[in-house]
């Protein structure tokens, strides 16, 4: 099922740029913003949910971590 994509506050510079790259390849700044995402994320694996998560826990090993609970209430109180 197609999605939309809206992405905002780009610089104007960066519009312009995919704006002539688009002109330079005959299509829209639509057409190329799509194609510039699908080859940035062509080599991308559908990686599951624990092997993410294993790779996280790895890179934070080690670190004090703060229960989320607490954080929670900390957000709370703030209010």
């Amino acid at each position: 099922m197609p999605g939309s994509l809206h992405v905002r506050n780009l610089d104007d510079d960066l519009i312009a740029r995919l704006k002539r790259r688009a002109g330079r390849h005959g299509r829209s700044a639509e057409a190329e913003h799509r194609i510039i995402l699908a080859q940035a994320l062509a080599g991308e694996e559908g990686t599951d949910f624990l092997a993410l998560a294993a790779e996280l826990r790895a890179l934070t090993k080690g670190r004090k971590h703060t229960p989320s609970q607490t954080l929670m209430r900390e957000g709370r109180d703030e209010r």
